[in-house]
């Protein structure tokens, strides 16, 4: 067996760091960022964004709207999907090999085998690059929840901002929306400036409510800002007038409104509209609602039109379901993988009056995973036909076969997108 060799191998050591995956505290964070001298502090400015769905592409948004302008962008994000270097882009580029393992080995020295989870001891390494590389932006993405994230030790970001917040991660963030927001609302910071998007009553009056204690001038959908879809095109209304921009090349009806968020965001750092078109037409986002057009999966069903997307939770499967409700009509197949901890039924009730069949699959290499079975028995109870397979690629030829024209969204789990990406080459 040939063992892994560079940052891979170094990864591999950090896992072992902690014997949870997640254990919410701030306290290691702080103190390995104090061993390599506080790379937090020397960060260019920082645009914060937590949420429970959207963060990702509202960040894609703003990085592409920041660079339209020539703007040199640091961005953070987890989890990947293929490699681990897509967390860390430098300056609009990923991680070099090289510079992550020199760094991984630099942040494992610094810890000196202390106990740390593994996105804890990765997001300092993503720090101390980020504070090496000159830039103009540095964009962090929440991991979990906002208040205890690992993210949030920067205190004085430029701007923060809250996506939709539903519910999720209860064992971690609390059973209700109301505290689940107080969680996600952790990362707001005295005077500094927040973009909220669509939110529930009560989410948003727990955001409005910290908001008040810490002076936070807040910029929410609905009350601030708004945006919508009017005859083919995105428009964007705020105090400073109305913007009519192209929709989002990013699929579906609910990035109407991460555009939104996004282009608040822009408008608050006094980017013109050309950075909000840019923000909205160049935004690149694997596996959010994705159109695999090549590749070994894309060779096995020629004649199928093959998607993927990693949402995960009720509210993704509200978001998916909105954006097959507006394709052109086809019969619709799901490829199907989630984890143990997720609410399976309540993110495929929404789907299910828009599936013909749903194939239930383990996500390879992922301990978490639901078993096949189990999940196309979730499918079952929420409506759909369903039927295990032992492979994504298994299923995808079951279905070519007796539905060559088939549109076939693979689904379920950014872990199982991963995998996807990496068979599909």
């Amino acid at each position: 067996m040939t063992l892994p060799q560079g940052s891979d191998a170094i990864l591999e050591r950090l896992m072992t760091l902690h014997p949870k995956v997640i254990d919410l505290t701030l306290d290691r964070v702080h103190r390995l960022l104090a061993a390599l001298d506080h790379p937090e502090r020397r960060l260019p400015p920082v645009i914060h964004i937590a949420g429970t769905n959207g963060k990702g592409s509202t960040q894609a948004m703003i990085r592409a709207g920041l660079e339209a302008g020539g703007d040199r962008v640091h961005a953070y994000t987890s989890p990947h999907l293929a490699r681990f270097h897509e967390r860390i882009r430098l300056a609009g580029e990923l991680i070099s090999e090289p510079s992550l393992t020199a760094l991984l080995d630099e942040c494992a020295a610094a810890n000196g085998g202390e106990g740390i989870t593994f996105f804890e001891i990765t997001t300092c390494a993503a720090f101390l690059a980020f504070a090496r590389t000159p830039a103009e932006w540095t964009l962090l993405e929440v991991g979990l929840g906002g208040r205890l994230d690992a993210t949030n030790v920067v205190d004085k970001p430029a701007l923060t901002i809250i996506t939709p917040v539903s519910i999720d991660h209860q064992q971690y963030l609390g059973e209700t929306l109301p505290e689940i927001a107080g969680e996600k609302a952790g990362i707001l910071k005295r005077g500094v400036p927040c973009v909220v998007g669509p939110q529930t009553p009560e989410g948003l009056a727990v955001i409005e409510a910290r908001a008040a204690r810490l002076g936070v001038p807040l910029f929410a959908y609905g009350q601030h800002w708004q945006a919508w879809e009017e005859r083919g095109r995105l428009i964007y209304q705020d105090e400073n007038g109305l913007l009519d921009l192209p929709l989002p090349n990013l699929p579906g009806p609910h990035q109407i409104q991460n555009a939104g968020a996004a282009v608040a965001a822009l408008r608050l750092l006094g980017r013109d509209e050309t950075a909000c078109e840019a923000a909205v037409s160049r935004a690149v986002w694997p596996a959010r609602m994705q159109r695999l057009r090549r590749g070994p999966l894309v060779d096995l069903a020629p004649q199928v039109e093959l998607w993927l997307d990693g949402g995960h939770n009720p509210a993704g499967g509200v978001a998916v379901a909105a954006t097959l409700a507006r394709m052109p009509a086809r019969p619709t197949w799901l490829i199907c993988g989630m984890l143990n901890t997720k609410d399976v039924r309540g993110y495929m009730r929404p789907l299910s009056p828009h599936v013909t069949r749903l194939y239930a699959v383990s996500i390879p290499g992922e301990a978490n995973t639901l078993p096949a079975d189990t999940t196309r028995d979730a499918a079952r109870d929420a409506g759909m036909a369903a039927e295990a397979a032992p492979s994504v690629a298994a299923a995808l030829a079951a279905i070519a076969a007796e539905q060559p024209d088939a549109r076939v969204l693979i689904c379920g789990s950014l872990y199982l997108a991963g995998q996807v990406l990496k068979e599909n080459g």
